[in-house]
């Protein structure tokens, strides 16, 4: 599928995995919608091809609204990303007690159920665009992470909700392939963003020690070009595509 003169809606596009998709995508020649927390978007600077709107990804009526926002000008909806996502820290019991159940929920409703909010509300608007000569509408693309297979101590709730966003890819793949949507994931490893920046210069170096190779932080472009890979690759289909350097987490 070709990325020039589609629409393009990403989740969690104000930093991170998210701004770096919406402006790959930009700049292939895609209108990018890019949605975020009102928060976020708060921060974020006019770029020509973006598009910004607020919506919680776990809002029905929210996401539904920033769907409706593409007008029918403007190029047909083909591409989601779903990057929106937290990364809670919490032990199932530590010295301040049990794990925090509003938390773990939280957790989960963000990073799995919100995906998946996206994902089927989008692949309807997606499912009534013309497809083309290979029967082909749209690619949905989803963010899980290595946790979901290697979950470090303090990831319960980060690497249920990711191997959730895993365990989702075939079976949406095989539902919406009636559709001529397409689904798959990537799972990155250990990506050099704001988040990770936050935490000072030695923790992202420790961290860079344990990847093989290339031994370093992937970075958010690189997240960005695989998206484009994958949209463009059109017989991948259902798999999840590990971004990591051949690292596998250690226990902490």
């Amino acid at each position: 599928m070709e990325i020039l003169g589609i629409t393009a809606l990403v989740t969690g596009a104000a930093s991170g995995l998210g701004a770096a998709t919406a402006l790959e995508l930009a700049g292939r020649g895609a209108s990018v919608l890019g949605l975020d927390l009102p928060a976020a978007l708060e921060n974020c600077q006019p770029v020509d091809g973006i598009r910004y709107a607020a919506a919680n990804v776990t809002d029905e009526d929210e996401v539904g609204a920033a769907l409706e926002s593409i007008s029918a000008d403007q190029p047909p909806l083909r591409l989601v990303v779903n990057c929106a996502g937290i990364a809670p820290a919490a032990r199932v019991l530590s010295s301040r007690g049990t794990h925090d159940l509003a938390l773990f929920r939280k957790t989960l409703e963000v990073n799995l159920l919100g995906t998946f909010n996206v994902l089927r509300l989008s692949s309807a608007v997606i499912a009534r665009q013309t497809a083309d000569e290979n029967g082909q509408r749209g690619v949905i693309i989803n963010t899980a992470s290595v946790a979901a297979y290697e979950g470090q101590i303090g990831q319960i709730a980060y690497s249920a909700s990711k191997g959730g966003v895993v365990g989702m890819t075939v079976p949406a793949a095989r539902d919406l392939a009636r559709s001529g949507i397409r689904v798959n994931t990537i799972a990155p490893g250990i990506v050099d963003t704001p988040m990770l920046a936050s935490l000072g210069p030695e923790v992202g170096e420790s961290l860079a020690n344990g990847i093989p190779f290339p031994k370093r932080l992937a970075q958010p472009a690189e997240y960005a070009r695989l998206v484009s890979m994958i949209v463009e690759h059109d017989y991948l289909n259902g798999e999840t595509i590990r971004m990591d350097g051949a690292l596998r987490m250690a226990p902490q």
